[in-house]
């Protein structure tokens, strides 16, 4: 046993599966913390027209990411696995790019977030269909989260998406 694992798990689940279970969660717990600073990121950065709009929107997503953050890493200890939230965990675990904006218009910030939430929902769906294998309580706790990133997502997508529904991104 490494030191990352607890001599227990959740009852009903066998060890093999807890830890594979828990690997899918702890990328998510990355995704989500990157996330969430991605957010307040854009949300110090936003400028324009739309700005108060903007910055006020994403603040009740950066903290109910957060939240969700919060739900993921006590499922982790829950299976009996150490959860790593360390920022040098969260760079070295991550797939992804750094987001690449800094001060921008509301709306290049927006379609940029747009980007982030499509990628960020993707990989959610696939650890969902993956957990879905072995635990179905952290499937049932991705399927909430990927709900909220999809009602977010479609906040974003109001600000740049035109009359006859087709999505205009914004370039600078």
């Amino acid at each position: 046993m490494t030191e990352n694992y607890a001599e227990y798990t959740a009852p009903g689940v066998e060890a093999e599966d807890a830890h594979r279970v828990t690997e899918i969660l702890q990328t998510r717990l990355h995704a989500l913390n990157d996330l969430h600073l991605t957010l307040k990121h854009a949300h110090w950065n936003v400028v324009g027209p739309e700005f108060i709009s903007v910055h006020e929107m994403l603040d009740p997503q950066v903290d109910e990411v957060r939240g969700w953050a919060d739900l993921v890493a006590e499922r982790i200890a829950t299976m009996g696995v150490s959860p790593k939230a360390t920022p040098g965990s969260i760079v070295t675990g991550r797939t992804w790019e750094d987001y690449s904006l800094d001060r921008a218009s509301a709306l290049a910030h927006i379609t940029e977030l747009n980007n982030v939430y499509t990628d960020v929902i993707k990989d959610f769906r696939t650890a969902i269909a993956e957990s879905a294998k072995v635990d179905p309580i952290s499937e049932d706790i991705l399927v909430e989260i990927t709900r909220g990133l999809e009602l977010f997502q479609w906040f974003l997508r109001s600000f740049i998406t035109k009359s006859d529904g087709s999505l205009e991104p914004v370039t600078e």
